[in-house]
C-alpha cells in the first residue's frame, strides 16, 4: 500500500507573537516561500503525492487559498482540522480515515530538512514498523533525545533530559506503518494534556520495530519555533540559494524533476510568479 504524507500545521504558533496573531505560523515567510513549502517538499522527496494538511478551523482557508488543491504539483491535498492541539500524536487519530490503513510520514510544519541525499535517505525507510530520524545538537536537554546499546540499537526515547543518554535528538519527521492510528487510541494524555509523540514511539520500541536513521554531517534541521530561529531559517535558505543558484524547498521544480507535471505546468506557474526571482527560476528550469 502506498505510503501517504501528512503535514501537521495546527497550533497558536503562540512563542511567535505578535507575528502569528493574524497568521498561521507555517504560513510565515522562510526566505522567499512560506514555510510550508520546506515540509511539504520533504513528503514529495519521499514520493508522497496524497498528503493532508491538518490545521486550524480558523486558519483552514489560508492554507486552501496558499496551496490550492494540490494538483498544480501533481498531489492529491486534504485539509484535515484540529479542533485544539492535544499533542503530536493526536494527527493519527484525526488522519486515520485519510491514512485508510496505509503507511504514513508525518512531519511537523515549522521544521526544514536540507541534505543532498535527503531523497535517497527517504525512499529506502520500510513500510513496516515505525522509523525516527536522529540529529546530532549541541544542546540535548532541550529536546526528545534517543539512548543507544553498545550495538547501536535504540533503547529508550527520553523527553528533555536533564542527563541526556547521547546527542541525537528525534526530529520532528515520523515514518509509521499503517498501525499508528490504532497504537494513538492508546495513549493516554501526559501529565501536561497532551498525547505525547514519544509515547506512541515508545510503543514501537516496546514492539522491537523502532529504527532510528542519523542524520549526519551533511544534513541540516532547523525548527523554526522561536522569533530567533526563523530568522536563522530564512538567512540558511537565503545563503544556500545565493552561493548556489538553487532554490530549496520548492514543490514545483520538485513535481517537474519527477514528471508530475509537464513543462506546460510548470511555465503556468512560473508566469504566475511573474518577475520574482522564485519565477524566474522556474522559468530557467524550462
Amino acid at each position: 500500500m502506498t505510503r501517504r504524507g501528512i503535514v501537521l500545521a495546527g497550533g497558536t504558533g503562540s512563542r511567535l507573537w505578535p507575528i502569528t496573531l493574524g497568521l498561521s505560523k507555517q504560513l510565515l515567510p522562510i526566505y522567499d516561500k512560506p514555510m510550508i513549502y520546506y515540509p511539504l517538499s520533504v513528503l514529495m522527496l519521499a514520493g508522497m503525492r496524497e498528503i493532508a494538511v491538518i490545521t486550524t478551523p480558523e486558519d483552514r482557508a489560508q492554507f486552501e487559498r496558499t496551496l490550492g488543491d494540490g494538483a498544480q504539483w501533481g498531489l492529491q491535498l486534504t485539509f484535515i482540522e484540529q479542533p485544539s492541539p492535544d499533542g503530536l500524536a493526536q494527527a493519527y487519530l484525526l488522519a486515520e480515515r485519510f491514512l485508510d490503513g496505509a503507511p504514513s510520514a508525518m512531519v511537523l510544519g515549522d521544521n526544514i530538512f536540507y541534505g543532498a541525499n535527503l531523497s535517497r535517505m527517504l525512499a529506502g525507510i520500510p513500510a513496516e514498523g515505525g522509523t525516527v530520524f536522529g540529529y546530532h545538537v549541541a544542546d540535548p536537554e532541550r529536546y526528545g533525545v534517543l539512548g543507544f546499546d553498545e550495538g547501536g540499537r535504540v533503547t529508550q526515547i527520553v523527553e528533555k533530559p536533564e542527563n541526556p543518554p547521547s546527542s541525537y535528538a528525534v526530529t520532528g519527521l515520523y515514518f509509521l506503518d499503517g498501525t499508528a492510528p490504532e497504537r494513538a487510541r492508546h495513549v493516554r494524555p501526559s501529565a501536561r494534556g497532551e498525547l505525547e509523540i514519544t509515547t506512541l514511539l515508545e510503543s514501537y520500541l516496546a514492539d522491537g520495530t523502532l529504527r532510528v536513521e542519523r542524520m549526519g554531517r551533511g544534513f541540516a534541521w532547523l525548527d523554526t519555533g522561536t522569533h530567533a530561529s526563523l530568522l536563522d531559517a530564512g538567512n540558511f535558505v537565503r545563503t544556500l540559494e545565493a552561493r548556489q543558484g538553487l532554490q530549496s524547498g520548492s514543490p514545483d521544480e520538485i513535481a517537474f524533476q519527477r514528471g508530475w507535471i509537464d513543462a506546460a505546468g510548470l511555465r503556468k506557474r512560473a508566469e504566475m510568479f511573474g518577475k520574482t526571482e522564485y519565477g524566474r527560476y522556474l522559468a530557467r528550469l524550462l
